[in-house]
């Protein structure tokens, strides 16, 4: 034997609140200005992007590691936007030099008291400089350094890791650098 539902019954009353609990999400996204679910805020007027080549000029460093930082940029704007990658002059530009590779020894650990205290770990340091232009909204042009860091081992040998630490540190550049030139943040 069926039944229709009526309007008090609990599996039609649990049906429309989903429905106003939709309506009212759709409704609130509707109402932001330029929203993606990559966190972008772009004008609809931008419809492309040039990232130039990244430089090195730190000095240290793998050979490859601008060449890194100019692919990774170039991905993770292509993954992250709408944007067409174009070889120059695009709405929104973006040009990098890697000014900053630096190993640094950190927390000291004690050794034998007639001899000095030794680092425990070791931190890579990288640092990039971008300049970031959108043509259609100047207010939004600067010229900022990026940095961040990885700690390791003092005793591992920075070869055997180097690759993963630029992976890390080079990942969370390019998101600091997304968000804040589309993103906003």
């Amino acid at each position: 034997m069926t039944t229709n539902p009526t309007l008090g019954s609990p599996a039609l009353r649990l049906t429309t609140l989903g429905l106003y609990v939709w309506a009212l999400l759709l409704l609130s996204l509707g109402g932001c200005k330029y929203y993606s679910f990559t966190g972008a805020n772009i004008s609809p007027d931008i419809k492309t992007i040039s990232i130039g080549n990244f430089v090195d000029r730190s000095g240290g460093g793998p050979p490859t590691l601008s060449q890194l930082f100019t692919e990774k940029a170039r991905d993770y704007f292509q993954r992250n936007t709408s944007l067409s990658g174009v070889s120059s002059n695009g709405d929104l530009q973006i040009e990098g030099s890697i000014t900053g590779y630096s190993l640094t020894p950190i927390a000291a650990q004690a050794s034998n008291p007639n001899q000095p205290d030794v680092a425990a770990q070791t931190r890579l340091t990288i640092t990039v400089m971008v300049k970031y232009a959108n043509t259609k909204d100047t207010e939004a042009n600067f010229e900022q350094p990026f940095s961040f860091y990885a700690d390791f081992p003092q005793a591992t040998p920075l070869a055997s890791i180097q690759n993963q630490l630029i992976e890390t540190i080079s990942d969370q550049i390019m998101l600091d650098i997304f968000n804040k030139t589309v993103a906003n943040w």
